[in-house]
């Protein structure tokens, strides 16, 4: 693969690393900073994605079950809006019918230093039913983290140790906590290009890694389809061209899947505003038209 054109526009909007697989081969390989673990921000959804996949195969809970008898303890007595018509599949789609984005990265150091953040997700009502209104927010992935951690007895780190990270050969990374010591599952996993990038294989491969079964391939699936109208959003993954879907965090933290290539292609950046959709089109044309 050429990446004369991608390393313009590379130091243009502050790519930190590239690594591009298609058939399973390296095809593209390129650290313009060191290969360090850095904040992958918001693409940590996907990771809480594949959390649930698992645990949805395990038994441990189910995508239709209501969120107001999951949270009884935190969720207010009134002005609930439509909230106890959510399912827990809607925290996974961006579909939960709030009023306003909440537990954003200002928001977060906004609150006080002992605030409850679970409690702090139902601070705004759902104005909308479910499914009807897309609103990228963090609320949805923060409390799905904070259900695994509940019906699985233990951290979600601790819950996906052995059954994703280790499978795929990623020691224990760090990752973003609330006040009370829990997993941010919207935000804050520090990986590397590497570590990353083989998340991106994982879902080429239909959740399997070196013969193993990780993520349920039927998961998966769902993941590549459009979940809610209005957004192109599936179940904690961006939808995109070309029929291909991502893991997408700020500042340009993407791997991309694209199954009808057989390719993945995940960079990791530093790159602010605009820069971001001359990024985005370098992946989805020069780098795509070479696959």
């Amino acid at each position: 693969m050429n990446l004369d054109y991608f390393d313009k526009v590379a130091r243009l909007v502050h790519v930190n690393n590239i690594r591009v697989t298609k058939g399973g081969e390296l095809v593209a390989s390129k650290d313009y900073e060191d290969p360090l673990r850095r904040n992958i921000y918001s693409a940590t959804k996907s990771v809480t994605s594949l959390a649930t996949g698992i645990a949805v195969e395990e038994g441990l809970l189910s995508l239709e079950e209501r969120i107001v008898d999951l949270f009884p303890e935190e969720i207010p007595t009134h002005d609930l809006g439509h909230l106890p018509e959510c399912r827990v599949r809607d925290l996974l789609t961006m579909g939960l019918g709030q009023e306003r984005p909440w537990l954003m990265g200002a928001d977060r150091a906004k609150l006080p230093a002992e605030a409850d953040w679970v409690k702090e997700a139902f601070r705004f009502p759902a104005i909308h039913r479910p499914g009807e209104n897309f609103l990228y927010s963090n609320v949805g992935p923060f409390l799905m983290g904070i259900l695994i951690e509940r019906r699985s007895g233990m951290s979600l780190l601790d819950y996906l140790m052995p059954r994703l990270f280790s499978p795929l050969g990623i020691p224990r990374p760090t990752w973003e906590t609330d006040p009370k010591g829990r997993f941010f599952g919207a935000g804050g996993l520090f990986l590397s290009i590497d570590e990353f990038h083989r998340l991106g294989l994982l879902a080429l491969q239909e959740g399997k890694w070196k013969g193993k079964q990780v993520v349920p391939s039927s998961w998966i699936h769902e993941c590549r389809k459009k979940q809610i109208e209005g957004g192109p959003y599936s179940y904690l993954y961006w939808l995109g061209p070309n029929g291909s879907f991502r893991m997408d965090g700020k500042y340009g933290q993407v791997s991309a899947i694209f199954p009808g290539k057989e390719a993945v292609i995940t960079v990791q950046s530093d790159c602010r505003g605009e820069d971001h959709a001359v990024l985005m089109d370098a992946i989805f044309h020069n780098l795509y038209d070479q696959l």
